[in-house]
């Protein structure tokens, strides 16, 4: 099964995060692939904490290289497509292993970012296992994602602090 979690309101990776609980919760293995977020601290980075053993793991790789050309970003483009790249490759021999749910986290903002192609990854998606499932977060998913997915969720933003001049809050947003 192929989800997308998109949309301009907040929530995605949060929702990728929530079945990713679940999916351990029932003694599954779960991979979270990074395309964006860089390697400071996140919220995301709880799985250090969680004990080893036991059924059903948690792996979580951030293979991105940050915020690209915003926010104090100095990296060359091409540094933040050979990360992307490097994600997707990863991500294509990992559906050999024994992952239930592997989350693809900011793809479609790798994509609108233009550091990997729509083409690339549908190509890949033809090669998931039928027993294993795959979100893909991000705002502005492609049609074409939402096309090939057999579940799309839109979160819309109604009201965010941004808007009143609030920055991201640590725990809530990162």
């Amino acid at each position: 099964m192929i989800i997308v979690f998109t949309g301009n309101g907040k929530g995605k990776t949060t929702a990728s995060l929530g079945q990713a609980v679940r999916t351990v919760g029932r003694g599954e293995n779960v991979l979270m692939i990074q395309f964006i977020k860089g390697p400071w601290k996140s919220g995301e980075d709880f799985i250090d904490i969680i004990p080893r053993g036991g059924k059903g793991k948690f792996e979580l790789h951030k293979m991105g290289k940050g915020f690209v050309g915003i926010l104090g970003d100095k990296l060359p483009r091409e540094d933040h497509e050979r990360a992307a790249e490097e994600a997707l490759t990863y991500f294509k021999k990992e559906l050999t292993k024994d992952w239930k749910l592997i989350i693809l986290d900011e793809i479609n903002n790798a994509i609108k970012l233009e550091l990997i192609t729509v083409e690339s990854v549908l190509e890949i998606l033809k090669d998931v296992p039928d027993d294993t499932f795959v979100i893909l977060t991000g705002r502005d998913a492609p049609q074409a994602f939402i096309d090939r997915a057999d579940l799309v969720t839109e979160m819309k933003e109604i009201k965010h602090p941004f808007n009143d001049g609030k920055l991201a809050e640590i725990a809530m947003e990162f």
